[in-house]
């Protein structure tokens, strides 16, 4: 593949990280080599527009936010869990002009996000990253932030799983805390000493409603999901003042996810238009940000209710 060189006139092959991208520099081409960025889906796309791009996703995202963006992102890393929701977040926000990197286990499974940002215009980047594999990961955090010249904002997402007390599956049980909980802490916490240096920088938690109150058949999930939401509500606390801005999303259910459940629930959303709001409410600097708003409202009443009437009411929510 030829793409143009730094100064943007003579051709020079590029073979660095996403064979489909154009490169970001030397820096993070020397970073592909050590840390296996991972691959493009298509060897033969164009070079991306960054200037003109960027100012059009920059100009669409003050739209969107009703010209609130409480700042100009450049870069992102969105990791945890293979979720469609995280990865529409990630596309979301790559239409908004960042340049995203997308973490995954196995960066083919990115493969259909990668074509639909090249055909956008947007800017996504494969990173073979492994939350639950804590040190390892770390590592790799922090070396990518240093080679794209710092990182604006950092998404932890998570994964769903059921655990019916009945018969408790621990191993699956494990898994789920182990990215939820251990993965959050660990991917935050690797890159916030570099964001309180530079005096700036985004840290994003997500949540769940779940995390109002334990659900049936959702102990691990409901108590992993609870412990993110008091963690970032800390963090938010202790980082007052600092330039680094703390972000909680309380999604509810997903339309995709409980499709392949087999269930219908009510209020359920679809991931592109939860991604969505999750997009502007990050760009708009949001401590919180709960959706959609009437699962939402039902679960803070919830909170209030009496021991005993939520545990009639909880028994039949499963």
């Amino acid at each position: 593949m030829v793409v143009p060189s730094d100064d943007g006139k003579t051709p020079r092959d590029y073979t660095g990280p996403g064979a489909g991208a154009p490169p970001l520099g030397g820096e993070l081409d020397k970073l592909a080599a050590n840390i296996s960025l991972g691959r493009s889906a298509s060897p033969t796309a164009a070079p991306w527009p960054e200037n003109r791009h960027r100012q059009a996703g920059l100009e669409r995202a003050r739209q969107e936010t009703g010209h609130m963006m409480e700042r100009d992102y450049r870069t992102a890393l969105i990791a945890g869990a293979p979720s469609q929701l995280a990865r529409e977040l990630a596309l979301w926000l790559g239409g908004a002009g960042m340049q995203v990197h997308v973490a995954a286990r196995a960066p083919e499974e990115l493969e259909p996000y990668l074509v639909r940002a090249r055909d956008s215009g947007a800017r996504l980047l494969p990173v073979e990253l492994d939350t639950t594999r804590v040190e390892e990961a770390r590592e790799r955090v922090l070396a990518l932030d240093e080679a794209c010249g710092g990182l604006d904002l950092v998404v932890a997402a998570g994964t769903y799983e059921e655990t019916s007390a009945r018969d408790f599956p621990w191993e699956r049980a494990r898994q789920l805390i182990e990215t939820n909980v251990t993965g959050t802490v660990g991917l935050l916490s690797a890159v916030l000493p570099r964001m309180l240096e530079r005096g700036h920088g985004h840290l994003v938690g997500i949540s769940s409603l779940a995390a109002y109150r334990g659900l049936a058949g959702r102990s691990a999930y409901s108590g992993s999901k609870a412990f993110v939401s008091n963690f970032m509500e800390s963090l938010r606390a202790d980082l007052r003042d600092t330039g680094v801005r703390v972000t909680c999303i309380y999604p509810g259910h997903l339309r995709n996810h409980h499709a392949v459940q087999g269930r219908s629930e009510p209020f359920t959303l679809d991931e592109k238009d939860a991604a969505a709001r999750m997009g502007r409410a990050i760009l708009q600097g949001k401590a919180r940000y709960a959706m959609p708003w009437q699962a939402a409202t039902f679960m803070r009443m919830l909170q209030v209710l009496p021991g005993s009437l939520f545990d009639t009411i909880a028994r039949r929510m499963h």
